[in-house]
């Protein structure tokens, strides 16, 4: 794959640091989640994480939405990005919840939504390697 774009970011002292974008527009502090044990005073890899797939998840639908000459250019993608102990490790699960307009019949929501997760890139990044439940509301 020759990339078109890449996005570069460095991030010092893990989840207690913060994190910057080589072009400066992301400058975050970390913290880890209260629900971890932190003070939760910074936003967490998680929320980037699922920032980043549910703006790309949208694209994509809007992308396979134009093919289809379906107007899916007011849904809204909601990522939900859960974190867990796994074996000796750490796991990620991810919820996308699609919220079509009204607009749009069920069993095509259902097609386009299915085709959007082909298209993704981070659907693609993601199969087979963590669960990712889509669920339209």
């Amino acid at each position: 794959m020759d990339a078109l774009y890449t996005a570069v970011a460095t991030a010092t002292h893990g989840r207690e640091g913060r994190a910057v974008s080589s072009d400066g527009r992301i400058d975050l502090a970390l913290a880890l989640p209260a629900e971890m044990g932190g003070t939760g005073q910074g936003s967490n890899p998680e929320q980037l994480f699922a920032a980043g797939y549910a703006a790309c998840f949208g694209s994509a639908l809007g992308v396979v939405g134009r093919q289809a000459k379906v107007d899916v250019s007011d849904a809204a993608v909601t990522a939900e990005v859960g974190i867990g102990k796994q074996g000796e490790g750490f796991a990620l699960k991810v919820t996308l919840r699609v919220e079509l307009p009204d607009t749009v019949d069920a069993e095509t929501g259902r097609k386009l939504v299915e085709q959007a997760h082909q298209v993704c890139p981070y659907s693609n990044a993601t199969r087979g390697n963590i669960p990712v439940e889509l669920v339209i509301e």
